[in-house]
């Protein structure tokens, strides 16, 4: 690095800003990758500090991955709306025109207190289509359940007319399920529930390039991008976040399963007090690298502005007043805040420099120590609910090239691999800014993962390509391994959100989103990789194996997303 950029870095200090290396695993001890070393410039003096396991803990077997036998056989069954046992406050009505049958549904409540259940009977099990003809007259969210647990949600065109949304994909067990639609804050009009095989799954692939978009990524980045690539498909990567260095979390979940995740995510901040605080952060993701583990970090950015906050409703900070046509992003400190005194840039967009050079004084300091990051930087760019989204998708995208480009070139960043989750087509940035796609999944009133989330590992590959890994950057509940194997939407990895999606007021396992026998058959299944296997292939070790069952290859492909909600692919 120049004198010029460890100037900028040093300036950005002192002005206080106010404005792993790869492994792979085989249950069947085949090694699949190398297992490259870390590469950690430290003190030699120094004796880093490592994870203290809790040495009294469950242990368990390992649990197979369970996919049922799936036999594909053609159905175009049919249920008219009307034709079924109707609940107190629903009612028949035939005033619009294009409905199939003798009627349509219709007075359904904005709370979701008057609900329509489907009872259908299918020949086999394997993936269907289920097809709604719905009118309303506004836009309005439906939420789909299957046998009482909460499947998808949807929402209809708003422009009054029969129109046909189609949720592709949902597995079905041969025999009787009940389907039950109902609404969130307005009344529609159902005509009726059309149900066929899944002629119409993705084509999905696991055969992302791996190669970085920094083509001056060092070895441990290439190192570390090339494992995810080879594991790809194989199995789930376990990831967890650390709300601050104690790491209570990882360790919550090892007293819990006797498995600690291999992903330890931590949310990065600017400082606007105390430095120290501020790289407390640092050490503690430096010490999970040295102790075997993959370090992840995000960066929810609170405004550089009087107000400041990451949520737009609690900020003053317009994005779009930072925009600028100027080529910034490898000008020095002096040159930008000089074109900020002839008035050619706004303070917005001179603030915002300051606060992308205070973080890449972070991020050089786990370069530093030979760290690998996986990076994302302003999460869920599609909202509107963060300041950096609530100015449109052209300003999102204009700030996310800003932040790649003053990073990775001006600051020579190459231990980053970026983590693009802006979540909707319409927000997708250059692929050539991005290595991999991920998408943060909450779903209100979930409890546990089952069937929700196969549609959007598709809707994502479908809009940021075969060659990109997908990724669940954030979610509620654990993802259920063995519906991701069965539908074919195998995550590079997850990483489940802190606090109470974690721990309950006595630091003891919440339960209140995921079970705490999900959890400890997520960590324990085949098709999980945790961190004591990871430990074991970065050593050149084989993984034992505690069953002689396998994981088997999905037999189908995954879902696609609704004709509805080809944009959105989380919230």
């Amino acid at each position: 690095m120049d004198s010029k950029k460890i100037m900028t870095l040093a300036a950005a200090a002192v002005l206080g800003i106010t404005a792993v290396s790869g492994c792979s695993k085989s249950k069947k001890s085949e090694k699949t990758a190398d297992a490259p070393v870390p590469i950690v410039e430290e003190d030699p003096t120094e004796v880093p500090e490592t994870t203290e396991e809790p040495t009294e803990v469950m242990s368990y077997p390992d649990y197979p991955v369970e996919i049922p036998e799936i036999k594909k056989q053609s159905t175009g069954d049919l249920y008219e709306a009307e034709a079924v046992k109707l609940p107190e406050g629903l009612k028949v009505a035939s005033d619009k025109e294009n409905f199939s049958g003798e009627g349509y549904v219709t007075g359904f409540s904005s709370n979701g207190a008057s609900a329509l259940a489907f009872s259908v009977n299918v020949p086999s099990n394997q993936h269907y289509d289920l097809s709604f003809n719905i009118a309303s007259d506004k836009e309005t969210r439906c939420r789909l359940l299957l046998n009482g647990n909460q499947l998808t949600e949807f929402t209809t065109s708003g422009d009054g007319r029969f129109t046909q949304i189609t949720v592709y994909g949902v597995f079905l067990t041969k025999g009787g399920s009940n389907i039950t639609l109902c609404t969130t804050d307005s009344d529609i009009c159902l005509d009726y529930l059309k149900l066929s095989d899944s002629k119409a799954l993705s084509e999905l692939s696991y055969e992302a390039d791996g190669e970085p978009v920094n083509k001056n990524s060092v070895e441990a980045a290439r190192d570390l991008l090339s494992f995810l690539t080879d594991s790809y498909g194989k199995y789930i990567i376990t990831g967890q976040y650390a709300a601050d260095e104690d790491n209570s979390e990882l360790d919550l979940i090892y007293r819990t399963t006797g498995k600690y995740p291999v992903i330890r995510f931590c949310n990065l901040k600017v400082p606007r007090g105390s430095y120290d605080e501020s790289f407390k952060d640092i050490d503690a993701c430096a010490d999970w690298y040295r102790d075997g583990g993959i370090v992840g970090a995000s960066w929810y950015w609170s405004s550089p502005s009087e107000k400041s906050s990451i949520k737009a409703e609690e900020s003053d900070f317009d994005l779009s007043k930072a925009v600028t046509d100027k080529d910034i992003a490898n000008l020095t400190q002096e040159e930008i805040r000089g074109l900020y005194g002839e008035g050619n840039i706004s303070e917005q967009c001179y603030d915002l420099i300051l606060d992308i050079d205070n973080m890449a004084g972070q991020l050089t300091s786990l370069k530093n120590k030979g760290v690998p990051v996986l990076w994302r930087p302003v999460p869920e760019g599609y909202g509107d609910w963060y300041w950096w989204g609530a100015s449109g998708a052209e300003s999102y995208k204009w700030l996310w090239k800003l932040i790649y480009t003053r990073m990775t070139e001006f600051f020579e960043l190459d231990n980053l691999i970026w983590v693009w989750n802006g979540q909707s087509e319409s927000t997708l940035v250059d692929k050539n800014t991005y290595d991999i796609a991920a998408v943060d999944l909450y779903m209100s009133g979930q409890h546990d993962y089952g069937d929700k989330y196969y549609e959007s590992f598709a809707a994502v590959q479908k809009f940021a390509g075969k060659n990109k890994l997908i990724a669940i950057s954030e979610c509620g509940s654990l993802p259920d391994i063995d519906s991701a194997f069965r539908d074919n939407a195998i995550w590079s990895f997850f990483g489940l959100w802190f606090g109470e999606y974690v721990e309950d007021a006595q630091g003891n396992w919440s339960g209140k989103y995921t079970s705490e026998d999900t959890l400890i058959r997520t960590y324990n299944s085949e098709g999980a990789l945790t961190l004591d296997e990871y430990r074991l292939l970065c050593e050149g070790k084989d993984i034992p194996m505690t069953t002689t069952a396998a994981v088997t290859e999905p037999q189908t492909t995954a879902a696609e997303t609704t004709e509805t909600e080809t944009d959105s692919a989380g919230q």
